[in-house]
Order: C-alpha cells, then structure tokens, then sequence
C-alpha cells in the first residue's frame, strides 16, 4: 500500500515523525511504500536511505496556529498540500499528518471533495472503554449539524467500525442528557427517530456517563460536542497517572503495592493512550486522511499509518458510498 506522510507535521516533527515511518516500515506484516513530504534536505539530514521511502519535496510548513483558509490559499506547496495532491493524483493511497487539523481538512475537502452521498465529512475518534474502544463522531469538522447529517456519522461509523476494529453489526448510540426519546434539544430529538427507522442497529440515545462503559460502538453528536467530550477525555490520563504519582509518594506502603501491580498499571496506561489507535480518521471524503495527534510519538505515527493502510486495503470509502446509497433508496 502507499501512504503519504507528512514530514513536517506535529510539534516534535520530523525526527519523530520520521522514526514512526521506520518502525512502520519494520513491523508491518504487509508490504507498504512511504511518500515523505516537506524540506528535502531537512528529511534527507534526519533520514537513512530506504528503497521503501520516496522524498517528495514540499518546501512550506503549516504553522500550528495558521488559519486554515489561509493556509489554503497561499500555502499549496505545503507539506500537507502536497500530500493530499499525491492522493488527488493516485499517486498514493492514504495521507496520515500529525500537522494543522484544520488545514489537514481543509486541503482534504477542497482537493479531494465528498464521496457520493456525503454532505459533511466527519472527524472520528477512537475512545477506550471497559469494552475495548469505540469511536466517536464528529469530533471537531461540524460544529452545527443538522439531524441528517448525524444519521450519515453513524452510517460512516459503523462501517469504519466494522472493517477497522472488526465488530459486526456495531451499537449505534445517540449522544443525549438523557435515555428518553423527548431528550435533548432540537437536533437530538429530531435525529432520534430518524436513526431509529434507518435499519442501522441503533441503542438509543446515550448518556455521558455510559460513553466509557461501552454500551454503544459508535456514538454520534455534533463536532462542538464531540470535541469537547475528546479534550476532557485526553485529559483524563494525565490527571490520573500524576495523581497515582503523587499518591505513591506520599505512601511507601502504596509505593510497594504498585511494584507488584507494575504490569497492571502499565497496560491501564496503555489503554488511556490515543498512540495505540495513532489517529483520527475524516470520514466522507473522496480519499484516506488520518489526523493525528499534534504531540503524537513515533508509536502514534507508526499506528496511525497501519489504520490508513487498514482503510484503503477494505475499500472503506466504496462501501460507505453504497450504504449511503442504500439508505436513500429505502428513505425514496
């Protein structure tokens, strides 16, 4: 499979992205082609020559803070830029960056437009819970929506469920204040029935507190939402992992204990971290974008690149456009 990546995204870009490139290269059990994209001498200075990896030159970066639209406008020989033109050409197969979300979407959309039937794309991320991990969508890309664009979220998120995590017939479940149907506000209560008559396999509404339970495998809500939902969530690990640290400093006794739990406490640390799923898939696009974390490590990246090769090796897009398809017949 052949996979853009961009060099330059990501606050510790690009020694680490460059890093994952190499530890995907080595651990995939499947035969991938890496297309780096950004400064050529800077790749080439931080870089072993690999007969696996192809330097496209891209001489601008996209600053973490620019505007997206203008970065669209004045910066097409971007890293980013570049990369999504690689897959506008079939030059490549996915694009994975760890650059500006907005700007990654942005060049996404304009570039490479919607699959048939898409209104809006949708920005997915993965969650864990006491069930293995679900995902959540939208998680940035719409901050308003409308009740039919959340019943194409939970189309695109069961299928991007069913062929990348593997689960058949996934839970869909509506992101509510509360279980009954009258819940919520407008969008919700008029997005209920809808996803009630689609024929996906729709739970009901959820709660925010049964997001980490696993109730549901796909959660749908708007981008305003979601986004917050995904920023307290990233949190979350943090506090725990340096209260624990705290704790154990202040108690010997505790100190001893967590030496016996050590496996323990390593793999709950491992399932708290975004770097085990690498990033966020932009569903609905005409192409293969998978947004990573800004801070991501070469294990992130790496992840991430084995999720792209996921995604074009299912032929996820063709088989979101005839559901799609399906779903408005049976509505016609």
């Amino acid at each position: 499979m052949r996979i853009a990546v961009d060099a330059m995204g990501g606050d510790r870009a690009p020694e680490v992205v460059l890093q994952g490139v190499v530890e995907a290269l080595e651990t995939s059990q499947e035969p991938l082609e890496i297309s780096l994209t950004g400064d050529r001498e800077i790749i080439t200075s931080c870089l072993e020559d690999n007969e696996k990896v192809k330097i496209v030159h891209a001489p601008e970066v996209v600053g973490a803070d620019e505007s997206p639209a203008v970065a669209l406008r004045k910066k097409a020989n971007s890293s980013i830029g570049v990369a999504i033109g690689l897959q506008k050409e079939k030059a490549v197969d996915a694009f994975v960056s760890a650059g500006n979300t907005g700007a990654i979407m942005a060049f996404s959309l304009f570039a490479l437009g919607r699959l048939q039937g898409v209104t809006r794309p949708s920005l997915a991320s993965f969650f864990p819970t006491l069930r293995g991990y679900i995902i959540v969508l939208d998680v940035g890309a719409n901050t308003d929506c409308k009740p039919a664009n959340l019943l194409q979220f939970a189309v695109m998120g069961s299928i991007y469920v069913q062929n990348v995590l593997g689960k058949a017939n996934p839970k869909i479940g509506l992101l509510n204040i509360g279980e009954e149907p009258t819940k919520g506000d407008e969008l919700t209560q008029k997005a209920y029935p809808i996803l009630q008559n689609s024929g996906l396999n729709f739970i009901g509404n959820i709660e925010g507190r049964d997001i980490l339970t696993g109730e549901a495998d796909v959660i749908v809500c708007d981008g305003f939402v979601g986004n917050v939902i995904l920023k307290f969530t990233e949190s979350l690990k943090d506090l725990l992992i340096n209260y624990l640290g705290l704790y154990m400093r202040k108690e010997p006794k505790v100190k001893m204990g967590a030496s016996l739990l050590s496996p323990f406490l390593e793999d709950f640390k491992s399932k708290l971290n975004y770097e085990e799923y690498g990033g966020a898939p932009l569903l609905g696009i005409d192409g293969i974008t998978i947004v990573c974390h800004g801070n991501s490590s070469s294990t992130a990246i790496r992840n991430a690149i084995f999720v792209a090769n996921q995604c074009a090796k299912s032929r996820i897009n063709k088989k979101i456009e005839v559901e799609l398809q399906n779903l408005l017949s049976s509505v016609k």
